[in-house]
């Protein structure tokens, strides 16, 4: 079989190399223009938390963001070597994150002039650094396998941001270009499995990552207690997040991996004079009191208010999914103690920017209780 091409159902799907944009990088890694990863997540209307059914790799395959038939088809294939290996639906994850960012999920051949080195396959393996020879880097099946293998050999790889993760196993020169296909990722396993990115870290297909689990998707729930108070209700038409009833002293923790973009005080008197966020606000007082905010993959942004004291993390500070980050309280623009939790897309913190936190977090596996 030629280089650079695949069989399946007893045809071979060739890639064009002139079809893609790429450019060339170091280290294994190349950069293409093919298809965003800003995928439309809340288009999919899943509920399920995975089965323990094998992919079927050969049969037809749901649509999912703008990926075509051999994308979907080596998607598939690296879902079923991971179940086939009993890898969790996480590392399902970080191995489709890998490849989209590697090569777009084509099984490219070598190159030429454009190649990295001697960099092949899904996951532009090399065969010079002991991946394999060019014809089982070449097959699907065999590439995964060796991906799989790596990732198994760190320690707690499960709970790493997947960035990480995926850089441990492939040494990139870009070792930050792994995220933004995390949301992508995690909707081609949640479409292809029935919602196994929901599925808690450590699980096996099936098994719904509870409150205060990290899921598969790698989202945890802010705080244990449910939604009092929604999203944009018709009482408070203005409420771009949703308050959750946590007691005062409750740990609040970031909801996923990012880095801390935002971190202040923020509280006044109506008319504008400053008011303290070391004490209790009410009604009466303007802002959000103590708060974070973070950016996570793809432009995603959560905001969390409210809180008793100075928060535990300062801005430019990467912080992992359900790590530490402040405590329930009532500064600002409260009636009680509580945390305030909104969800921004697209990089955008204003209103505009803002979506409904509960869908959201149901969606990725970590639901809001209430």
């Amino acid at each position: 079989m030629p280089a650079g091409s695949v069989r399946r159902r007893g045809r071979v799907i060739a890639w064009v190399a002139s079809a893609t944009t790429l450019v060339l990088c170091c280290a294994g890694t190349l950069v293409f223009t093919f298809f965003s990863g800003q995928p439309d997540s809340d288009a999919i209307n899943l509920v399920g938390c995975g089965t323990t059914n094998a992919i079927n790799v050969d049969g037809e395959l749901p649509s999912v963001g703008n990926l075509n038939e051999e994308q979907r088809y080596h998607a598939a294939v690296i879902i079923k070597v991971g179940q086939d290996k009993q890898i969790p639906p996480r590392g399902w994850v970080i191995a489709i994150a890998t490849a989209m960012q590697e090569s777009t999920l084509h099984n490219y051949g070598h190159l030429g002039d454009a190649n990295d080195h001697d960099s092949l396959g899904l996951f532009q393996q090399r065969p010079s650094m002991g991946w394999g020879t060019p014809a089982q880097i070449l097959d699907p099946e065999y590439s995964a396998g060796r991906f799989y293998g790596k990732l198994k050999t760190i320690e707690g790889w499960e709970k790493l941001p997947l960035t990480i993760a995926a850089q441990r196993v492939q040494v990139s020169a870009f070792p930050d270009a792994y995220a933004k296909w995390e949301p992508l990722a995690t909707d081609v396993v949640n479409v292809l499995t029935d919602g196994a990115a929901r599925a808690a870290v450590g699980a096996n297909a099936g098994t719904c990552a509870n409150v205060g689990e990290i899921s598969a998707s790698g989202w945890t729930a802010p705080v244990q207690e449910g939604i009092v108070s929604g999203y944009r209700t018709a009482e408070r038409p203005t409420h771009d997040g949703v308050d959750l009833g946590s007691p005062r002293g409750t740990v609040i923790h970031a909801a996923s991996a990012g880095v801390v973009s935002l971190m202040m005080c923020n509280a006044s008197y109506p008319g504008g004079g400053a008011y303290s966020c070391d004490v209790d606000g009410s009604p009466s007082i303007m802002g959000c009191g103590w708060y974070v905010e973070i950016t996570h993959a793809a432009g995603v942004v959560t905001r969390y208010c409210h809180m008793v004291k100075q928060p535990d993390v300062f801005v430019g500070q990467k912080v992992v999914a359900g790590q530490p980050i402040g405590i329930v309280g009532t500064s600002g623009n409260s009636s009680g103690p509580h945390l305030h939790f909104e969800v921004h897309l697209n990089n955008d913190t204003s209103s505009s920017g803002a979506t409904d936190p509960g869908a959201f977090m149901q969606l990725r596996g970590a639901p809001l209780q209430g």
